[in-house]
């Protein structure tokens, strides 16, 4: 099986990688890293990123993959209403991760180090509360300074901004971490409140995506 994951910071690459040999050993992983496709989303809005993510997913469809991961959650969701496009399953890696934080409970709390990220992120929440039949409050903490820290190559600056975040957060049932970079403060956090995370199970629901493509290409 093979998935193409469409990322925006290489990054990514190595923290999927890592999942891939740890959960889904025999999954073949292509990576494509499109930085330019965030810097557009940040300027204008994640639909000007439109025409580098559907290149982006024909040039997946091209290299044979069988479905692809989207790991940005600012285009994510322009990488899903392109699917029809790029003739196979694409899939957002936070999904997951948000139909998970909407069964946790009803007051959720985003975290995020890039603005751009906070809007698509509530409103994939909203989309999960209103499939699975649930009523779901989105509150947005956005981590001043954190960027800039990963920009300049300081992971545990970084990480500890987010961390200290995270920590602060009250009256939340879940906490969702927007990014995958900000992943690792999940184990970091303190806090009694369940932080979720989008790289293990998003990765997770692709690969499963990968083998119901290819036992439906074994019946035709």
């Amino acid at each position: 099986m093979t998935l193409a994951l469409l990322h925006t910071s290489a990054a990514h690459v190595p923290v999927f990688d890592a999942l891939r040999d740890a959960d889904h050993p025999g999954l073949t992983l292509r990576h494509l890293v499109r930085a330019h496709l965030l810097d557009r989303a940040r300027a204008h809005g994640p639909d000007a990123a439109a025409d580098g993510v559907r290149a982006a997913l024909a040039d997946a469809m091209a290299a044979g993959a069988d479905a692809v991961l989207c790991t940005c959650s600012t285009i994510g969701g322009v990488a899903e209403s392109h699917a029809a496009d790029a003739g196979v399953p694409v899939l957002r890696v936070d999904r997951p991760m948000a139909a998970a934080a909407v069964r946790t409970g009803r007051r959720v709390t985003v975290v995020a180090t890039v603005a751009s990220t906070l809007e698509p992120t509530t409103a994939l929440l909203k989309e999960e509360a209103a499939r699975h039949t649930r009523t779901v409050d989105v509150t947005t903490v956005l981590v001043d300074g954190a960027w800039e820290r990963f920009e300049a190559g300081d992971q545990e600056g970084y990480l500890r901004r987010v961390t200290d975040a995270v920590d602060r957060v009250e009256g939340a049932d879940a906490i969702v971490l927007a990014q995958g970079s900000t992943a690792p403060a999940a184990a970091r956090a303190t806090t009694a409140v369940p932080v979720l995370a989008s790289p293990r199970t998003g990765l997770r629901a692709a690969a499963d995506l990968c083998q119901r493509r290819r036992t439906e290409r074994g019946r035709t």
